[in-house]
């Protein structure tokens, strides 16, 4: 017998928005959450891939970025994107209570408060993406265009680039 899948809240917000997608488990290693894992883990391509980010601008205050599982942020980028002179990563221990998810599971759907979210351009090369549905051990597929559409982001190049 299959086992049923628990809808998540970013799940539930996708179906009263009618927007179509794919809740996705994979198995979960508590000493390896790194994004090119779930991706071994889901048999899909790592560029498919992305995770979420919750950063700090000196000037804007707090933002979001969704980048590709096996890419940094570039935080020049990212600060200048989102009107910040300077960004730097949220501190792990504020995670939970700034967004309501925990390292591993931050999704950018459904976060406590909406804040402006900045999505990788890459992620328009792929008919569908993978990004956390706000739980460790589960992923959403959804076309890129339907999730920068109801998260209100935009599109950016904001990663480091390497040769």
């Amino acid at each position: 017998m299959a086992k049923r899948i628990e809808k998540t809240n970013a799940a539930r917000l996708l179906d009263r928005a009618k927007i179509e997608y794919e809740l996705v488990p994979y198995a979960v290693d508590e000493s390896n959450l790194a994004a090119t894992h779930v991706a071994e883990e889901l048999g899909e391509d790592i560029a498919t891939v992305f995770k979420t980010l919750v950063l700090r601008g000196d000037r804007q205050g707090l933002f979001v970025c969704v980048i590709p599982g096996d890419k940094e942020v570039d935080l020049k980028a990212a600060a200048r994107v989102s009107g910040n002179k300077r960004a730097e990563m949220l501190a792990m221990k504020e995670l939970l209570p700034t967004t309501g998810y925990i390292r591993g599971g931050c999704s950018p759907i459904g976060m406590k408060r909406p804040l402006p979210t900045y999505v990788h351009s890459s992620a328009l090369e792929h008919e569908r993406i993978y990004i956390s549905a706000g739980v460790r051990g589960m992923q959403i597929a959804i076309n890129p265009n339907d999730l920068i559409a109801f998260v209100g982001a935009e599109v950016e190049d904001i990663i480091v680039e390497r040769e």
